[in-house]
């Protein structure tokens, strides 16, 4: 920690610079877990620095995703729970990127808080650790930024950024999707980290209910439920496309299913989703039911269970199942690819 660096008059306009040395030590325990062998700097330079391994790729193409948590940070505010909402912010890059049929390498966060609490800090990029630890990517540096009369001073904002590599040959371009292909859902972990704008005026968030167990929900309140992490799908999405031939992957965030799964199905072509098919989760039962939201809303408004699709050939769909549960995924047939202009149709 920096012994020399102190200003008493930046400190009485409510910016602590010495509580940011300390949060910086506070969370290179949790920086650590990430450390990957593309890693050659350690926190506190001006640059995170990653040395790119390209054995085996002739084209390297770099995949970029940024992104952040949105309004589902107002209920890790309500609940003072923030060691989870690091998860969501790497999920919402690294989900992106591997759609392209890249790995993630390394992710930079941001934070910009109304006053710099070492230990919450640190229980954020705690979060924030673990996501990189689950998809395999490095935490190669970030930014805390202390604004007060900016944030109220128990609020924050947490953004990211992420950065992956594939091989040219071996990008996922939606243009090989054909007729017949199968369209495979990965199940979603709940709400993932879209739609909580409506989600909290649906139940009211800030209200003494958000914390009463709900029989529809196996006992667990509204609250725990919702701050449920994003599913990160970044290993068991590699570990398939080494085994079998992907046509296309959707990440279904806000928008849910009539926003997100047409981009994975070039024009002239229809998703065909069978509604039956679709494992809803609990939660949406009970927003649809509260809120009184027709299904057709939900549906392009949330992920419904399904955090991913995939699309592939019919004569691949067992081996496609096979290796995704192998890999701990629960994974299902939901609809096929058909002629037609419509996007996607749900019946």
């Amino acid at each position: 920690m920096n012994q020399q660096s102190r200003s008493d008059s930046y400190a009485a306009a409510g910016v602590d610079i010495t509580a940011g040395y300390k949060a910086v030590e506070l969370m290179k325990a949790h920086i650590a877990r990430t450390v990957t062998d593309g890693v050659c700097s350690g926190i506190g330079g001006f640059g995170g620095l990653f040395e790119l391994d390209l054995a085996g790729m002739t084209r390297p193409v770099l995949v970029s995703g940024t992104d952040g948590v949105g309004t589902k940070l107002k209920l890790a505010f309500l609940m003072d729970k923030h060691d989870t909402v690091g998860i969501d912010c790497v999920a919402m890059c690294v989900n992106d990127i591997v759609c392209c049929g890249a790995k993630p390498l390394f992710f930079l966060d941001y934070i910009a808080c109304g006053k710099n609490v070492p230990e919450k800090i640190a229980s954020i990029v705690a979060g924030v650790a673990e996501g990189c630890v689950q998809s395999g990517c490095a935490l190669v540096g970030g930014e805390t930024a202390e604004m007060p009369g900016f944030y109220p001073v128990d609020e924050y904002d947490l953004a990211g950024f992420s950065v992956g590599a594939v091989d040219r040959s071996a990008l996922l371009d939606r243009s090989s999707v054909r007729e017949g292909d199968v369209i495979i859902a990965l199940a979603s972990s709940g709400v993932h980290s879209n739609g909580f704008s409506l989600v909290r005026k649906v139940f009211d968030i800030g209200s003494s209910a958000i914390d009463r167990p709900v029989a529809e929900l196996g006992g667990e309140s509204i609250g725990q439920t919702l701050l449920t992490p994003t599913k990160i799908y970044v290993k068991p999405l590699l570990a398939l496309f080494e085994s079998v031939r992907v046509h296309s992957v959707s990440h279904i965030t806000g928008g849910g299913f009539y926003e997100n799964i047409p981009r994975s199905i070039p024009e002239g072509y229809t998703a065909k989703i069978e509604r039956s098919a679709v494992r809803v989760l609990p939660i949406f039962d009970l927003i649809a039911k509260t809120g009184g939201i027709d299904e057709r809303d939900m549906f392009n408004t949330f992920n419904m269970g399904v955090g991913m699709s995939v699309v592939a050939a019919k004569e691949d769909a067992d081996k496609a199942l096979e290796v995704l549960e192998n890999a701990g995924e629960t994974a299902y047939v939901i609809g096929e690819v058909v002629r037609g202009d419509q996007g996607i149709v749900l019946c």
